[in-house]
């Protein structure tokens, strides 16, 4: 017998919907709406078709934006999920001592995005902060004011210390659904800490694996409030990432219509590379 469906239940949905078509897709169509049309003032607009989107496809400035960008993400993701997974390996699987660095571990991630970036904005100015003092005083040469490389440096160093945690604890949760079978056949067998690894403990974490990719993917291209307040995309346009860039053009410039054409550009490509790193993770996982 069919189970009877209750229609009714649609409606404790509602609520969730609307709020969604109200934060989400009424501010979406009114950037579609900005990037299709040009206006000269007093809220009188006119058709411009595809012409913003040309105009943002051939720009130098936003090609060399989109570099800095992609090179920025690469080295996150290569940098936080290897130390992401080698700190969970390490942390303790039982006892106070696990309690303790699951703690130590999520008080980065509890920190306002605002206040991490003027933590060190301080911690590497050279005349009062720690970082840069130390560094000046072993005759260092470090200043992320005026050099690009240092901002570099000091920025990704900030993220990494930031969103590490992230991943650390995905890895850890995903080690933890291990069974204890599986070590206890690893050691009758005399299976060495790199095959227990490669062949119990990685395959394991692939679910949480894909999940850590994704979002430290989809933040660390989107990210703006951190490289803002410790360089404010300097020095010079060093550390001006896609955001920053857009902001400047939305905000700073007031172009309407190119910012939003940026804009859906923006959000198309971080749609389409999250959707590439998915369907290669998930089909290198189907075929294990």
């Amino acid at each position: 017998m069919d189970k009877p469906v209750n229609n009714r239940a649609w409606f404790l949905v509602l609520p969730v919907l609307a709020l969604v078509a109200f934060s989400a897709v009424l501010p979406l169509m009114t950037v579609v709406n900005y990037s299709i049309q040009d206006t000269f003032g007093n809220n009188q607009f006119f058709w411009a078709g595809l012409e913003w989107f040309e105009d943002v496809i051939n720009s130098d400035r936003i090609r060399a934006a989109l570099g800095r960008q992609i090179l920025f993400s690469a080295i996150i993701l290569a940098i936080e999920i290897p130390l992401g997974i080698f700190i969970a390996l390490n942390m303790p699987k039982k006892g106070a001592w696990a309690s303790f660095c699951l703690v130590l571990m999520a008080l980065p991630l509890l920190i306002p995005w605002n206040v991490v970036g003027t933590i060190w904005q301080v911690f590497g100015r050279v005349d009062i902060g720690l970082l840069g003092y130390t560094l000046a005083k072993l005759g260092i040469d470090y200043n992320y004011v005026n050099d690009a490389l240092d901002a570099w440096v000091t920025i990704i160093v900030m993220d990494v210390w930031h969103w590490t945690s992230l991943v650390a604890l995905l890895c850890y949760a995903g080690l933890q659904s291990i069974p204890d079978a599986y070590y206890q056949a690893a050691k009758i067998d005399q299976a060495s800490r790199w095959k227990v690894f490669r062949y119990i403990e990685l395959p394991k974490m692939q679910g949480v694996l894909l999940i850590a990719v994704l979002l430290r993917f989809m933040d660390s291209f989107m990210i703006y409030t951190e490289p803002f307040v410790v360089t404010g995309g300097g020095p010079g346009n060093a550390t001006t990432f896609l955001s920053i860039d857009l902001v400047k053009m939305a905000v700073g410039q007031f172009d309407l219509g190119p910012a939003a054409a940026f804009s859906l550009i923006y959000f198309l490509v971080i749609l389409l590379i999250s959707f590439v790193f998915y369907t290669v993770m998930t089909k290198d996982q189907g075929a294990q």
